[in-house]
């Protein structure tokens, strides 16, 4: 092997693994949006662990991206359609619930013991 090819053989296997990583992550956090209860869950993790698990020492390249497409095409096909959003969160029930006051309002916080003017 040559050194161009030696690189860019390494290139091409860390992008594959970012990729893969980047999938698990959000296959994880897709299968909380399914599971109701945490105990469901945790099983569904572990499923889900298991599969990439099992092609863990691909070597051939070729192998490993048509993996991560299917995957990929799989993760799109099961999203949930009413994704779970953390109430505080952008797009959550809390957000901007109590948005700070606009420039040039002043709150006090005397409750009636203000000094007269």
């Amino acid at each position: 092997m040559s050194v161009a090819s030696t690189a860019g053989y390494l290139a091409r296997r860390a992008a594959q693994k970012e990729r893969v990583r980047i999938l698990y992550r959000r296959a994880l956090k897709e299968t909380l949006n399914w599971a109701v209860h945490r105990h469901l869950f945790y099983n569904d993790a572990d499923d889900l662990r298991q599969r990439f698990e099992a092609n863990k020492h691909l070597e051939d390249l070729d192998t490993i991206d048509s993996l991560v497409v299917d995957g990929e095409a799989q993760y799109n096909k099961w999203r949930h359609p009413d994704p779970y959003i953390v109430p505080w969160a952008p797009g959550g029930s809390k957000f901007t619930r109590n948005p700070p006051p606009p420039p040039g309002i002043e709150i006090v916080y005397d409750y009636g013991r203000e000094e007269p003017a």
